[in-house]
């Protein structure tokens, strides 16, 4: 995807440095971390449990801005968490199927999509003349040689079987391939764009954000699935939009 917007400019080349390299190693690392972990998660148990578990991203992420970042939040901003992660929460909560193996993926998934994401903020901060796009761009690639080797050696003798077994699910082998491709793309242009915002907002704004997009993606499989919504979902939903509007009114306040 990268390559063709690079070869058509229609995205900068970036300049690549080995200091820019040597520092983006272990974002990449955290990054591959947090997709391998919520893959895991999805694995074992229901997705709305996943999703519940994800939503408190935003406590993650307010102890390691803090730490990392040394920045500091008023008793407003800390309550605002409340709302969102329980609004999500009950707004994740049908169906759920618990697991252990889910839950610790859930919660890996979280420490490494908060670790990413200060370090990315610093990195974009201090390597001013990369975008958003482009560092995530590098960051993809870099994640790609840590995932290959592993995936290969641990899971390689059984990609022939789990391939036939795809493509019978998905009707065909070129049905298997389009689906494919377009999660590829999908889930890299939702990333690109989440860099994109990330470049003028901090990490913890960042990750409510993306604990409301738990909200869209219950409310998207509503509309699509035709799935049924109890009253405790739209309660959920609704206090999940009060925290974000509780946690912007914070920052406003703080920042006159």
């Amino acid at each position: 995807w990268m390559s063709g917007m690079w070869l058509l400019r229609l995205q900068p080349v970036p300049k690549v440095s080995k200091k820019l390299i040597i520092n983006l190693a272990p974002v990449a690392l955290f990054h591959t971390i947090a997709h391998v972990s919520a893959c895991v998660s999805f694995s074992k148990m229901a997705v709305s449990f996943t999703h519940v578990i994800k939503a408190a991203e935003p406590v993650f992420s307010v102890i390691l801005t803090s730490v990392f970042m040394g920045e500091s939040f008023s008793s407003m901003t800390y309550l605002s968490l409340v709302p969102i992660v329980a609004g999500c929460s009950l707004a994740a909560m049908k169906e759920i199927s618990f697991a252990w193996g889910g839950l610790n993926g859930a919660l890996i998934s979280n420490l490494g999509s908060v670790l990413r994401n200060v370090f990315s903020k610093k990195l974009l901060n201090e390597f001013t003349y990369i975008d958003g796009i482009n560092m995530y761009a590098l960051i993809s690639i870099i994640s790609l040689c840590y995932l290959a080797p592993v995936a290969f050696f641990v899971e390689g003798s059984t990609w022939a079987a789990g391939w036939t077994t795809a493509a019978q699910a998905a009707g065909s082998n070129a049905k298997f391939i389009q689906l494919l491709a377009a999660g590829g793309v999908f889930y890299h242009l939702y990333n690109q764009v989440s860099y994109q915002a990330l470049t003028g907002i901090s990490p913890l704004t960042f990750s409510v954000g993306n604990t409301m997009k738990r909200v869209a993606v219950i409310v998207s499989s509503v509309l699509f699935f035709k799935n049924y919504v109890s009253p405790l979902n739209w309660v959920g939903t609704g206090l999940a939009c009060l925290g974000a509007y509780l946690y912007s009114n914070s920052k406003i306040k703080k920042s006159k």
